[in-house]
């Protein structure tokens, strides 16, 4: 779906030198346990439908997205959304975001335990938004910073690209975002990876629900799960529950990836979102914590970026976390 270009004021600096020591040291083989956090190299991966942790047990997404990359002073943003409930962070990457930053923000997600979705939003409807680039481009930035992510299968996605068609032609959709994948893992990484839907995300094509089994079924690893965006085209709870379905039935894993109480396109079955993905057991990440421009400030969970400062539609969707939210049973082994 589109959204307006949020208009980055800060472009601080987030790396602290320790992190960078330690991100230079030897990793944990595969199948091992990482030393730090005691969080094992093998993890997240897809189950049939599910998302299941590295022992098994269904992981289900719930969080929200912050928009990191346009906003790189904002780093006290991870811990605040924890704390508020959340097991779960997508983070807002552009291209021009370095390996170092991207393993600074990982150590931020370990240290404050929770899920880390990385995504490239340079994608964003690509066809129809000028300078938006091809899948192939975002696969070239993730093999290039694929370092930084070595031994954290345990807690990291890899959004290949956020809403990478609009909606014009997205017959190229499943052959894209196939080959991204497949560049992906000939780069080593191990991680789940996330596909979004094209449409701006929204997929009223249906063309991801029509080729999700033939693009997983070419992942190498078998393990990549699916992104739909929602917004005005699901206003009733009949088109969501049509969607989740849909995927359910067909054995396929799913997340809602994005979602709003309303946006430019009309309001959005927000409630019922957030009650048929817990009925489903799928995931969800609302979109997001703060920094929106352009007239859809509306979107912000939090103004200004401060926890003690919820929207409307941030007490909603926190309400909702706080009350299904389970943390990831690797940032916890001994209540496993």
């Amino acid at each position: 779906m589109r959204k307006p270009t949020v208009i980055a004021a800060i472009m601080g600096v987030v790396l602290v030198l320790g992190l960078t020591a330690y991100w230079k040291q030897p990793h944990t083989a595969p199948g091992a346990v990482s030393a730090m956090g005691a969080i094992p190299a093998a993890g997240l991966h897809v189950r049939g439908a599910d998302v299941v942790e590295g022992h098994g047990e269904p992981f289900v997404m719930r969080g929200i997205s912050h928009p990191y990359a346009w906003y790189r002073d904002r780093t006290a943003a991870f811990a605040d959304i924890k704390r508020l409930g959340a097991n779960t962070v997508r983070v807002v990457l552009t291209s021009d975001v370095t390996a170092g930053e991207v393993a600074g923000i990982v150590e931020r997600c370990r240290n404050d335990r929770l899920v880390c979705v990385l995504e490239n939003h340079d994608t964003t409807g690509y066809g129809e938004r000028p300078g938006a680039i091809t899948l192939d481009r975002a696969a070239a930035f993730w093999t290039a910073v694929a370092p930084s992510l070595h031994g954290t299968e345990a807690f990291v996605v890899v959004n290949l690209g956020n809403e990478p068609y609009g909606n014009g032609d997205t017959s190229g959709w499943a052959r894209d975002t196939s080959a991204a994948i497949a560049a992906l893992r000939a780069a080593g990484v191990r991680h789940l990876l996330m596909a979004d839907a094209p449409n701006w995300g929204q997929d009223q094509s249906k063309t991801m629900r029509q080729h999700a089994a033939a693009v997983l079924a070419q992942d190498p690893q078998h393990n990549t799960v699916f992104s739909v965006h929602m917004y005005g085209v699901y206003d009733t709870a009949a088109k969501v529950t049509d969607y989740l379905d849909a995927f359910r039935t067909a054995g396929l894993p799913l997340v809602v990836g994005e979602f709003g109480q309303r946006h430019t396109d009309g309001p959005v079955a927000a409630d019922a979102i957030m009650r048929e993905t817990r009925t489903r057991g799928i995931g969800y990440l609302g979109w997001s914590w703060s920094g929106n421009g352009g007239g859809v400030e509306y979107l912000d969970a939090a103004e200004a970026f401060d926890p003690d400062r919820l929207t409307d539609w941030g007490r909603t969707l926190f309400a909702d976390i706080r009350a299904t939210a389970r943390e990831l049973g690797a940032f916890t082994p001994a209540s496993r």
